[in-house]
């Protein structure tokens, strides 16, 4: 269990501050989590990690000379949303270009992307090589579709060597790529995890048991056994990796190839209990005519309290053997010895822009003060539901999307009444809110609802009175943005499941003639059928595809959520019409 925290949604952060002043010698604080302290050479490609928080030493304690350059921290086991993204990428870029890594997980991809993408508009180049090292959550036929985990740090060292090496981007690219196709892990846990403020663990094992290629954040696994013995144990993760079909296809032999063998704790194992593992392992890869390179016995990839082990076995060829000995010096990692460079200096770090409101009428301003009561009126819904949201996604993925959506809702609804206050008119007072809870909530969700307010934002302008045609044309626009960056179609049980059928009926009724209040209410109640109806479905994005039939029988949390807040919506919609203010 986890015993020490203030407030449980406040925990990431406050982790962040005080690994930053235990750590400055390596690390500063970005608003996007930590960039090295020290400077790098000018044009040097700047190396971009990131992820939830929660899997110490990834992702912050891996940032420093040899290694990282910046990384992107999230809310635990919440990806980082864009914003984070893309000010870690601004804070490292030395005019190289940026190059991002990290494990293969939906909410990252979608916020790295949106990031980089973000990045080339302003004349940054970018390029990303996801880490899908995990050989339980996919068969070899389709490796694209796996997770990364402890895999992590073979693919961040290789990458980062090759750029302190002086590659260019496309170079680095292609050594992340070969590294990552040339690792493999696997991984079992003998209890789950408990994050801050929670009652119960995110799963559970009986005791005796042991859950086997569940991944970091406790995503089903392939099975369940009896606990073995330590020697029974290195067997199975040995005999996994070693599998032909496991082994990468530039390894000729088995028998006198090179191999980095990393055993990794996941957080309450002890060393010692690994030491006595790794002793079989070694004898198991020797025996195999394994030669064994520089074996790692550690915690490099945690989940946060979760009792358990992984091993990852990287097949180094020669360029890969020797960008290994590159050294590295970060706080959490240290091989050989670094040349000491100079601290960044005050000056280097940008200032903050300034936040200017954009100029409105006083029609859109009275729109905003909708708008402002609309994003209330969602953040209220959510702590109504923030439980029972975190029980859904506890079936069928890892508990956070209850804590999720109300940090993001709360984030909302403070943004909106700033700039509200501040005297802007609708479409900013909307697109404050987007961003800021796309900023705080992080994760999948996190980012959709940031995209989808956006969406909805720029229909609606700063000066006059938006129709309901406007707000039809945006909800519309929120559901093509939604499924393009998140690549979720109907009947992949997602919110799309809800927000397609919402969308629909919403421009079919303002289309008919009804009016914003009762084309939305329809909506809503299409929405909420639909949510319901996502129970049946069998999941095939995001982390609850790995969940498989465990998922079917209860509703997706996110169809769920937006069902819950465009309901909401509806009854500010008919308060607004009913006093005869804008909606």
């Amino acid at each position: 269990m986890t015993r020490l925290w203030n407030e449980p949604a406040a925990f990431a952060d406050e982790m962040i501050d005080g690994f930053v002043a235990a750590n400055g010698r390596y690390v500063r604080r970005i608003p996007g989590g930590v960039a090295r302290a020290t400077t790098s050479p000018a044009g040097q490609v700047a190396v971009v990690v990131g992820g939830g928080s929660g899997h110490y030493p990834a992702f912050g304690g891996l940032v420093g000379p040899g290694l990282a350059h910046a990384a992107a921290m999230g809310n635990l086991f919440a990806s980082p949303s864009t914003q984070q993204v893309y000010g870690a990428a601004k804070a490292a870029d030395n005019g190289g270009g940026v190059f991002f890594t990290y494990g293969n997980y939906a909410g990252d991809v979608l916020n790295f992307d949106v990031a980089e993408q973000r990045l080339r508009d302003e004349g940054i180049d970018a390029r990303t090589v996801t880490v899908t090292d995990d050989i339980s959550s996919a068969p070899p036929a389709e490796r694209r579709r796996r997770r990364g985990i402890a895999g992590d740090l073979t693919v961040f060292r290789a990458a980062a060597a090759a750029a302190e090496r002086g590659d260019d981007l496309d170079g680095v690219a292609r050594v992340a790529a070969l590294a990552n196709e040339r690792t493999r892990s696997f991984g079992v846990a003998f209890t789950g995890c408990t994050l801050p403020g929670a009652e119960d663990p995110l799963f559970t094992v009986a005791e005796g048991r042991m859950a086997v290629g569940l991944g970091i954040h406790g995503e089903q696994g392939i099975d369940e056994t009896d606990i073995p013995t330590a020697d029974g144990l290195a067997e199975m993760l040995v005999a996994a990796l070693l599998d032909p079909a496991e082994v990468p296809e530039g390894v000729a032999s088995v028998s006198g190839a090179r191999v980095v063998p990393v055993l990794n704790g996941l957080g309450s194992l002890k060393h010692e209990e690994m030491f006595v593992v790794y002793r079989r392992i070694a004898q198991l890869l020797e025996g195999a005519g394994v030669e064994i390179v520089d074996p790692h016995v550690g915690e490099y990839c945690t989940s946060f309290d979760m009792a358990g082990t992984s091993l990852t076995l990287y097949w180094l060829d020669d360029e890969l053997a020797a960008l290994w000995e590159h050294p590295v010096d970060t706080p959490a990692y240290r091989r050989g010895a670094v040349t000491a460079t100079e601290r960044v200096s005050a000056s280097a770090i940008e200032a903050e822009a300034t936040d200017e409101i954009p100029d409105a009428d006083d029609s859109s301003r009275a729109t905003a003060q909708t708008v402002r009561l609309a994003v209330t009126a969602i953040a209220e819904t959510i702590d109504t539901h923030v439980d029972e949201l975190g029980r859904l996604d506890a079936v069928a993925g890892d508990g956070d999307h209850g804590i999720g959506m109300q940090r993001g809702s709360h984030a909302a609804r403070a943004a909106a009444d700033a700039a509200a206050d501040a005297g802007a008119g609708a479409a900013t007072t909307l697109q404050r809110a987007a961003d800021a809870w796309a900023d705080r909530a992080g994760g999948t969700s996190g980012a959709l609802w940031g995209v989808m307010l956006a969406a909805i934002a720029r229909t609606l302008g700063d000066t006059g009175t938006p129709t309901a045609a406007d707000v039809a044309a945006g909800v519309s626009a929120a559901s093509r943005a939604v499924t393009d960056y998140g690549k979720a179609e109907l009947g992949d049980k997602t919110l799309v499941d809800a927000l397609v059928p919402f969308a629909t009926t919403l421009a079919h009724g303002v289309d008919g003639g009804a009016s914003l209040s009762a084309a939305w209410r329809s909506a809503a109640v299409a929405a909420d059928r639909a949510a319901t109806a996502t129970a049946d479905l069998l999941p095939r994005k995001g982390r609850a595809r790995t969940h498989g039939e465990h998922a079917v029988g209860t509703p997706d949390p996110g169809a769920v959520s937006l069902a819950l807040i465009t309901a909401a919506v509806a009854d500010v919609l008919a308060s607004a019409s009913e006093k005869g203010t804008p909606s």
